[in-house]
């Protein structure tokens, strides 16, 4: 990937130092990976209906095309469309999981927090450098 080319684009001031994408994403993605797990776990077990699980499996497609839209096509406008899926999916996942699982609702809201900023991080970094 080239991130010498993400280096290079114009940023808000309110861009974090790169370093902390690593970090927030390691504390995240452990927690993603144990939520999704049960709620795929729940509905393969038929203990919640199989629909349920759609965004789950929507939000995870669309969070791992991000890296690879935007470091590998350097595309900022289709990386924005993404992002706007993942918070959207998520949104959605986190809705109907709330009737049948509080602690995976509430065990995703640091994740739902930062991926809100991340998307008004991109469609700023999007914007800006718009040509």
């Amino acid at each position: 990937m080239t991130y010498g080319w993400y280096q290079k684009l114009i940023k808000p001031a309110f861009a974090p130092p790169a370093y902390l994408f690593g970090i927030v994403w390691s504390i995240l993605y452990p927690i993603i990976l144990a939520t999704f797990a049960y709620v795929f776990y729940l509905a393969f077990n038929r203990t919640i209906p199989m629909i349920v699980a759609l965004p789950f499996a929507l939000n995870l497609l669309f969070n791992l095309a991000f890296s690879p839209i935007q470091f590998s096509l350097q595309n900022n406008l289709l990386a924005s469309i993404d992002i706007v899926l993942v918070v959207a999916t998520l949104a959605w996942a986190l809705y109907w999981i709330y009737p049948y699982s509080k602690f995976v609702f509430y065990a995703n809201l640091p994740y739902l927090f930062w991926v809100m900023f991340a998307t008004v991080l991109q469609l700023s970094i999007t914007y800006l450098n718009w040509r």
